[in-house]
């Protein structure tokens, strides 16, 4: 089965309703339809024919096809079952050669249970709403799963939160962490004129290098939520935040001078190191 012009809003088009399928806005389907581009994306991927790669919203398989011609052995997450039904079709020749392979529905639903069938590839990538973005990466960070690279094409908006300062009014537990887990590059800026159907806001490519030297703590799982209640209020200062979590003052101001935190200031000038520090403090404390 031919592929579509993937560079070609009206073949695009054309493709779905010769199908019967149109485009879903609760799945913020987009296809990115300058070459040069995917081309740009895939390349800062660093993959070659012994790359293992995950691929979240495939679309009509622009991406995909890209992959695939560089050798790279693939898996794709669509939740979309018009979608699928045609990239069955297009990436037949490589499903037949063990070299692609289609997981089915919600990949915040299903990418743990195929983990448990595989390994964790060597690259993870995609193009995706703030929703998918946010909680997929937060997900794998939580249950120990880094790539070695990524990249993840977002709102710029949200690429904004995942590479902020602390000091700066996009930083935000989201920022914490990414950062975390892997140093974080720009790679490009695409306005909506990139895309069809043309949205409403920019999109920025983000490189996710996983980090050499992990910054450790004690329980990581601790970390997070005690990341998270730091951030439950941006007007409250941490000893406030804190306190909420805790739900012990003594413990709260006795755990913050340990760490060595002045409770009145906020999280967001807060630094990764601070926080990995208090998650410590908190957690010999808690025993």
């Amino acid at each position: 089965m031919n592929h579509p012009d993937y560079n070609s809003p009206a073949e695009l088009k054309n493709e779905l309703e010769k199908n019967g399928f149109s485009m879903q806005k609760k799945f913020g389907q987009n296809f990115l339809i300058n070459e040069n581009a995917r081309k740009k994306i895939i390349d800062a991927l660093d993959i070659n024919d012994s790359s293992i790669v995950w691929e979240v919203g495939p679309g009509l398989g622009a991406m995909t096809n890209e992959i695939l011609e560089r050798g790279a052995e693939l898996t794709v997450f669509e939740i979309d079952r018009g979608f699928i039904s045609l990239i069955k079709e297009y990436f037949k020749e490589y499903e037949e050669k063990n070299k692609f392979s289609i997981i089915e529905g919600d990949v915040l639903k299903t990418w743990k249970n195929h983990l448990k069938q595989s390994q964790i590839p060597d690259r993870f990538f995609g193009n995706l709403p703030y929703n998918v973005a946010a909680t997929i990466i937060a997900d794998t960070i939580e249950n120990n799963v880094r790539f070695d690279k990524c990249v993840f094409t977002v709102q710029k908006e949200v690429a904004l939160r995942m590479t902020a300062k602390s000091g700066t009014n996009d930083y935000s537990s989201f920022s914490v962490l990414c950062q975390w887990a892997y140093d974080l590059q720009p790679l490009m800026d695409l306005n909506g004129n990139n895309f069809w159907p043309r949205p409403n806001v920019d999109s920025r490519s983000v490189i996710f290098t996983k980090k050499e030297n992990f910054p450790c703590c004690e329980n990581p799982k601790l970390f997070m939520k005690v990341m998270r209640s730091l951030f439950s209020s941006r007007r409250k200062t941490v000893r406030n935040n804190l306190q909420g979590y805790l739900t012990n003052n003594e413990l709260t101001i006795k755990f913050l001078e340990d760490a060595q935190i002045d409770p009145m200031k906020r999280a967001e000038v807060l630094t990764l190191e601070e926080m990995l520090r208090l998650s410590d403090v908190i957690n010999r404390g808690k025993k």
